[in-house]
């Protein structure tokens, strides 16, 4: 072949990847909007099933896109981020929803998007304690601190390089999510304790 031929070759692989690229970007963008809009109406008790299941659909579509022929593209940021925004959701939606957690393999991400996805989640958690501690609902307040620090504990067990898996800020934020969280509830039920004392004097 000469290099005209050569050159020619080249550019339709290339093209042909610049079109995959931009259908993962769509896709990813998708998922990212269907997760915001599932988490959102799951802190407001919605039923949240359609954007769970499109976003599914979503995740395979873009699976069966990428993996074979271009993983390159399905392990870049914009993908990965996408993934873990799903991650997120369904993770939040089992939560809330009583059921086992799923593993990455269930969800058909890989660990990196899992992870930090479970990062994400322990902000989803600690929105939960707060609504909880407006309503002067302390057990359940706990209950989802409890559910924030076994997160956390989870995430501790990774301590790869950041090239591997960048999980450090996700474990940092969680800690201080954790420890935030905990002196609010202490705070909080110590104000409740003498809010009834004073009550109970005045009565």
């Amino acid at each position: 072949m000469n290099l005209e031929e050569i050159g020619a070759m080249l550019e339709d692989e290339l093209d042909d990847k610049d079109s995959v690229r931009e259908l993962a970007i769509k896709s990813s963008r998708e998922i990212i909007r269907l997760s915001s809009r599932a988490i959102m109406k799951l802190h407001r008790r919605e039923d949240a099933s359609e954007e769970l299941r499109k976003i599914k659909e979503e995740v395979w579509h873009l699976r069966s896109l990428l993996l074979k022929e271009y993983p390159d593209i399905y392990y870049a940021g914009f993908v990965q981020n996408a993934l873990q925004e799903y991650v997120e959701a369904y993770l939040f939606y089992s939560v809330m929803s009583g059921k086992e957690i799923p593993n990455h393999k269930e969800l058909n991400v890989n660990a990196t998007a899992y992870l930090m996805g479970c990062g994400d989640l322990v902000g989803e958690l600690r929105r939960e304690v707060l609504e909880y501690l407006r309503n002067d609902n302390f057990e359940s307040a706990e209950k989802y601190l409890n559910m924030m620090e076994e997160v956390y504990e989870m995430l501790l067990r990774f301590n790869y390089p950041s090239g591997l898996v960048p999980i450090k800020q996700k474990q940092d934020v969680a800690r201080s999510l954790v420890e935030k969280t905990r002196g609010e509830i202490t705070i909080a039920a110590m104000n409740k304790r003498l809010e009834e004392k004073m009550n109970s004097l005045m009565r």
